[in-house]
């Protein structure tokens, strides 16, 4: 029972981080427009995301548009774009795994197969949340740079925006999820035991019908 709670905890975990993930490539909200220097204008806001560019206006007006090219994106932000499909694809199929895994469903009968199909799950989910952080950390990392580089025009410097603190939440919960997948899971020392009581039970039941016979 234990097994299986943490089991249903952590599916439950890595599925919040799934949602979060498309949340994160949905938005566009990765870059916003920093207000510094001495002409400080917040009558709009920009926000940049892997699919559009939105302007924020302060009187509630707000106009995207999405990218004419994948060319006009930073190296960071395409990145961005092929990671967070990558990351959602991979969370699917072990959303899918980890149904056909789970202790409370019937879909694989072997307990040993069941539990090699829940690790998988586990390891699929580790995976989609390092390819969602990959994405997040170095867009993070990008826009840092350039905000202390003294080079860049103030008007063009960016700060974090909300998706990029989405993702590095969602992240978190795609790799504690996939973590307790993993550990969840019978070890095999159990299995063993378990097939060595049966065999030692079937001898001994065919010792004692050879004697009742003679």
């Amino acid at each position: 029972m234990v097994s299986a709670g943490l089991q249903m905890l952590g599916a439950a975990l890595a599925m919040l981080g799934w949602i979060g993930a498309i949340i994160v490539c949905a938005l566009p909200m990765w870059k916003v427009s920093a207000f510094i220097g001495s002409n400080i204008i917040t009558s709009q806001t920009t926000w940049e995301g892997i699919w559009m560019t939105c302007v924020h206006q302060s009187t509630g007006q707000m106009q995207c548009k999405v990218y004419d090219s994948m060319l006009n994106l930073s190296s960071d932000l395409q990145a961005a774009r092929a990671l967070t499909i990558l990351a959602i694809v991979v969370g699917v199929v072990a959303i899918l795994l980890s149904v056909a895994g789970g202790k409370c469903t019937n879909c694989v009968e072997d307990p040993v197969a069941k539990s090699k199909v829940g690790i998988a799950a586990g390891v699929m989910f580790i995976l989609a949340g390092v390819l969602l952080l990959v994405p997040v950390c170095w867009t993070a990392n990008t826009l840092i740079q350039n905000f202390y580089n003294p080079l860049i025009v103030g008007s063009l410097k960016r700060e974090l925006g909300a998706a990029l603190y989405i993702g590095w939440g969602a992240a978190g919960l795609l790799l504690i999820g996939g973590g307790l997948l993993c550990s969840s899971c019978p070890p095999k020392d159990e299995n063993a035991y378990s097939t060595r009581y049966k065999a030692a039970s079937s001898e001994a039941d065919t010792g004692k019908s050879d004697k009742g016979y003679v």
